[in-house]
């Protein structure tokens, strides 16, 4: 088995490698073929839990599971708010033959989601962006958005105005001539961008639909449970939605979950998974004045293409610890 750190998986992972890879995945994933038990979560104390995410895919052909603690109070002490492993298995004979740090990965492949989303769904000519939310998601849905669109200026907003303009000292030395300002007025930043990513931790709307200007992006990401939601019920009406994997969003995304119940939406009203829109089989944009909702929730098949591609490399480096299991 090889062991492979955090460092490994930033070295082996970069963002421009992340990204057509879970491209390729979801492309699969909306085929029907892969194997994606829903995200279990497990209360472990107050508002932490820990998720288990098992899955089988075919292309390539691996499987694995995602065992990851979420602790939200973790940036406080520098930590990640994602914790864990994932251990991959080979199809052939079944033999465990990796194992990981899940917390990066984990930030990678879902900023790296959003990057597809944004490339098949923003206006070709968007610029500006606006990150509602100032930690390590934050980070890499900023290096996902600059790979795949030519952005100029952006603007971090969230509850703390001082944690928002560290985000920006650390951000300017990687991207210089990107224009970047702060503040705590989410509806001004809402308003002002052509693409919005929502990366918070927050149980209640923090984006309300009214704010939207018409050709704009979003991409949804910080609530992964059905409880939790970052948009209002006019932000989904306004827009045209795509999801990752149906049926994940409908019972784990809170807009959904909570509309579809209140009978203001039905499945049909949501235009399908991201991965149909890259093979052709559904529409993505149809014009320039139509709001796209991208409603990320993560999925296993996501976590094991990644993982296989970071082995492979690991394999090809030799990187990582060889260890007898």
């Amino acid at each position: 088995m090889i062991i492979l750190s955090n460092d490994d998986v930033a070295r082996l992972l970069p963002m421009d490698a992340a990204i057509p890879v879970v491209s390729d995945i979801m492309k699969t994933v909306s085929r029907g073929t892969e194997t994606l038990p829903l995200r279990t979560a497990i209360p472990v104390g107050g508002a932490n839990k820990m998720g288990v995410m098992p899955g089988a895919i075919t292309d390539p052909a691996c499987f694995g599971v995602k065992l990851v603690s979420l602790f939200p109070n973790n940036p406080s002490l520098g930590l990640s708010s994602h914790r864990g492993a994932i251990v991959l298995f080979e199809s052939e004979t079944g033999g465990a033959i990796a194992m990981m740090d899940a917390g990066l990965l984990t930030a990678i492949r879902t900023a790296a989601a959003s990057g597809v989303a944004t490339d098949i769904l923003a206006r070709k000519e968007a610029s500006s962006l606006a990150l509602v939310g100032y930690g390590e998601q934050a980070e890499f849905h900023l290096d996902a958005i600059c790979a795949v669109r030519p952005i100029e200026t952006v603007e971090v907003v969230g509850r703390s105005a001082e944690k928002a303009a560290q985000f920006i000292a650390r951000a300017v030395q990687k991207y210089p001539n990107i224009r970047f300002c702060s503040g705590t007025d989410v509806e001004k930043a809402v308003k002002t961008a052509d693409i919005i990513c929502t990366v918070t931790a927050s149980p209640a709307p923090i984006i309300e639909g009214r704010w939207l200007t018409r050709g704009s992006h979003i991409n949804a990401v910080g609530s992964s449970i059905p409880t939790m939601r970052e948009l209002d019920d006019e932000a989904i009406l306004r827009s045209r939605v795509w999801v990752d994997y149906w049926p994940s969003a409908e019972a784990q995304a809170g807009e959904i979950v909570d509309m579809i119940k209140a009978g203001l939406i039905t499945k049909d009203d949501i235009q399908g998974e991201i991965g149909a829109v890259l093979s052709g089989e559904i529409n993505g944009r149809q014009d320039n004045d139509q709001i796209t909702l991208y409603r990320s929730l993560g999925i296993a098949a996501q976590d094991l293409s990644v993982a296989h591609f970071v082995v492979t490399k690991a394999k090809e480096n030799n990187m990582g610890q060889q260890v007898a299991f």
